[in-house]
């Protein structure tokens, strides 16, 4: 396990970059890593709409921009200068070299052309089906009346959604053995994250137990793959791993498809990508509908009709209120400008997604839960990036929104959702993702 921070462009000094805090990386590091929610938003407040933060290693610069004209331009930047495998360089250790979100250049251009087939609109309508016979059976087993925390029972679904969907595992033996592994991937502290940086770190407590635990699931992993690439039925599967075993780049004669390594590593992305944060939206979303009746009674009503719109509008705007993931990251390999402001070769910039869904002029009322927003198309591009934008766009985000929806529609048209009296929720940080403090709990009544 580590760092993938080779090919980084030159150190960047102080004087060089926009204003900001100037205490150790160190601790810059952990108030990000921590309390992005309230220490973001204060150095906005404090330096303006342009501020750059130091980060681990030590010497490493980010700076944040939110406007919209600004995330435009990060966006559309040249990828061979815009690096954004070396910005996402902290989830090396876990998702491995091959990983879409950290490859670049060439390299990411393939890797991309390969999965996009797995992702398609004729392979997410085949996915669908899977996903509301597992939704069914999750939501006939809820209590009704029972306050429960909809994280768990949503980290559980999700969770089955990858498995089962994405990794096409149904063998119950194997199912059991992969759980707890992926668990354990998932909920990874930060002060883990952290101290991938310092590979000496990983013979200690914690991170040998996670470097532990990722050869366990890597092992789980490659024999799957393994089983997979015997299996006489693979061209009928319909599961992303069977896809994926298929493809080859038409345009290269020689090319032979994913390599096991590549495999690997593209379904841990896809997990750890995949599976909390949707989750973790939906869990914010239920939330939402048991604190806006009016809302959840419209959310209802489309979902007895049939109306996919306003339900991914209740999706989007939960994303909104509640960013699970803080921002997307390039790596300037040379010197750049941004919305007029000269950078040099090695800063890293972000396009930070809390300031951006909090924007006022962007989001009016944007503390309100209002998914009108979406689906009277008010939303400007550039504004909502949950799932980046530009040719590095997650290629999963059609998957998580067709997910969501479907999750949605099978709970509403089955439940009332409402909150226990005197509930409060807000966001801690898991990891590199943000969840409810309090597991987002709801109470539901059969309609």
């Amino acid at each position: 396990m580590r760092p993938l921070g080779q090919g980084l462009a030159a150190k960047v000094t102080g004087d060089q970059i926009p204003d900001g805090p100037r205490y150790s990386g160190l601790l810059q590091s952990i108030m990000l890593m921590r309390f992005r929610h309230q220490w973001v938003p204060r150095l906005r407040r404090k330096y303006g709409d342009v501020f750059s933060i130091k980060i681990l290693p030590e010497g490493r610069w980010m700076v944040f921009f939110h406007k919209p004209e600004h995330v435009r331009e990060i966006f559309a930047g040249d990828p061979e200068v815009f690096h954004a495998g070396k910005g996402n360089a902290i989830l090396g250790p876990v998702m491995g070299e091959h990983s879409l979100l950290l490859v670049d250049s060439s390299q990411h251009k393939r890797a991309r052309k390969l999965l996009m087939p797995a992702f398609n609109g004729h392979a997410l309508r085949s996915y669908e089906s899977m996903i509301e016979g597992l939704t069914k059976t999750e939501v006939g087993s809820w209590r009704e009346g029972q306050a429960f925390e909809s994280l768990e029972r949503m980290n559980a679904l999700t969770l089955e959604v990858i498995l089962q969907v994405v990794f096409g595992v149904t063998d119950e033996a194997r199912l059991a053995e992969m759980r707890p592994l992926v668990n354990k991937t998932v909920n990874v502290s930060p002060a883990v994250f952290l101290g991938w940086g310092f590979p000496k770190m990983q013979k200690l407590g914690p991170w040998r137990r996670a470097f532990e635990n990722q050869a366990a699931l890597d092992k789980v992993i490659y024999a799957e793959i393994a089983e997979r690439r015997r299996a006489e039925d693979l061209e009928h599967r319909t599961d992303v791993l069977s896809r994926l075993l298929m493809v080859r780049d038409e345009e290269d004669p020689a090319d032979t498809g994913l390599s096991d390594e590549e495999l690997r590593d593209q379904l841990v992305t896809l997990l750890l990508a995949g599976h909390e944060t949707t989750a973790t939206a939906l869990a914010w979303a239920l939330h939402e509908l048991g604190q806006n009746p009016d809302v959840e009674q419209r959310a209802r009503e489309a979902a007895t009709a049939g109306d996919n719109d306003y339900l991914e509008a209740v999706l989007k705007e939960s994303m909104r209120l509640h960013p699970v993931i803080p921002m997307v990251v390039r790596h300037l390999m040379e010197p750049a400008t941004i919305g007029g402001i000269d950078l040099p070769a090695g800063a890293n910039v972000a396009a930070s997604i809390i300031l951006a869904h909090e924007s006022e002029e962007s989001h009016p009322d944007h503390l309100a839960f209002r998914p009108e927003r979406f689906a009277d198309g008010a939303v400007a591009t550039n504004t909502w990036i949950p799932f980046g934008g530009g040719v590095r766009r997650c290629i999963g985000a059609g998957f998580s929104i067709m997910e969501g929806v479907a999750v949605l529609r099978e709970v509403l048209s089955a439940y009332d959702v409402s909150l226990p009296p005197g509930t409060k929720e807000e966001a801690k940080v898991r990891n590199i993702t943000s969840v409810p403090k309090n597991g987002a709990k709801i109470i539901v009544t059969r309609r």
